[in-house]
């Protein structure tokens, strides 16, 4: 009797392990999915595709016809960290300035698709420099980092601008999206005196709050299962990638800036959901602006509003750069 009880229980054991070890394996599994529909470039289903094809029907159509035939300087360097060869496209002013913006594109887009926004702030009279992150366009890469590993990029790319048009240099940084949050994660860290200002339009909080919101929308996933996965591919990030998506933060980073800054984000955003940004706005601390355009969804705000989406920028920017 006692051994059939000592075998019953050994067996009960040896089913619990089996368990444990499935279990184990599918939530290494889980991490490394999401790992590579989140951070390894390519085609993304939950992402339109970026039409290049100028319509006249578009609302932007004079400012990206204007980008596609303006001549642009290459320039190139390399990244923070990893090796990484990055490309950029310079436009200088139509006159000679100190003023520069420094443009970031979102997930899984380029700087073609910025073209818009660069012949605004050129029409502003500014230098315009737009950069391919990691991973994205020409630039090299092997995974995305969401503006968490950029943000070093970025400033080495302020230093560029700052060398190409002096120590008078007046530097201006906006993005978009990922963009938006590139812009917020810089303006936490160390940066030369010549920036003056920055613009995010609908960046995320945080990387994990957005990774957290996709599950949800996309998978329909219950926070039971999501969290754990979250976690997986978080650990995964940090050995392939460098961080935990945690570490990831706009709202960390937007507690060590005091610089100037303006937050733009649609009303109708689904994507990065409108109330991120007033989480954002709150965690800055300098002086800052909130524009929310109505009706406008995710990336959409200049599309849905262009004379007044260009006056809010002219108008922020002309208390601070001179």
């Amino acid at each position: 009797m006692k051994n059939m009880k000592q075998q019953r229980k050994h067996h009960l054991w040896r089913w619990l392990a089996w368990i444990c070890g499935i279990l184990v394996v599918l939530w290494l599994a889980a991490g490394l999915y999401f790992f590579k529909v989140g951070m390894v470039p390519g085609h993304k289903s939950f992402i339109s595709s970026n039409q290049q094809t100028l319509r006249k029907s578009d609302p932007l159509y004079k400012q990206k016809k204007w980008f596609k035939n303006v001549h642009k300087q290459k320039w190139t360097m390399m990244s923070a960290s990893k090796h990484y060869r990055l490309v950029a496209d310079y436009i200088p002013a139509s006159k000679p300035t100190a003023k520069s913006v420094l443009i970031c594109h979102g997930f899984m887009n380029n700087k073609e698709t910025m073209g818009a926004y660069a012949a605004m702030f050129h029409q502003l009279g500014y230098n315009v420099l737009l950069p391919d992150a990691r991973a994205h366009g020409q630039s090299q890469g092997k995974y995305i980092g969401y503006g968490w590993p950029e943000r070093y990029d970025e400033r080495k790319w302020i230093n560029r601008l700052i060398k190409k048009n002096g120590q008078k240099s007046q530097i201006v940084m906006f993005g978009v999206s990922m963009g938006g949050a590139t812009t917020m994660m810089t303006s936490g860290i160390k940066l030369p005196k010549q920036v003056k200002a920055f613009i995010e339009d609908c960046g995320y909080t945080s990387l994990a709050a957005e990774l957290d919101h996709e599950a949800g929308t996309l998978y329909h996933l219950p926070a039971f299962v999501a969290k754990p996965a979250e976690l997986s591919l978080s650990i995964v990030n940090r050995i392939a990638n460098g961080f935990f998506t945690t570490e990831a933060s706009s709202v960390a980073s937007l507690h060590h800036n005091h610089r100037p800054m303006l937050f733009i984000h649609g009303a109708k955003d689904n994507f990065v959901p409108t109330q991120m940004v007033y989480t954002n706005y709150r965690a800055t601390r300098g002086p800052k602006e909130l524009w929310i355009v109505p009706k406008a969804a995710h990336a959409k705000s200049f599309q849905t509003a262009p004379q007044q989406y260009q006056q809010h920028v002219q108008q922020f920017l002309a208390k601070y750069v001179k």
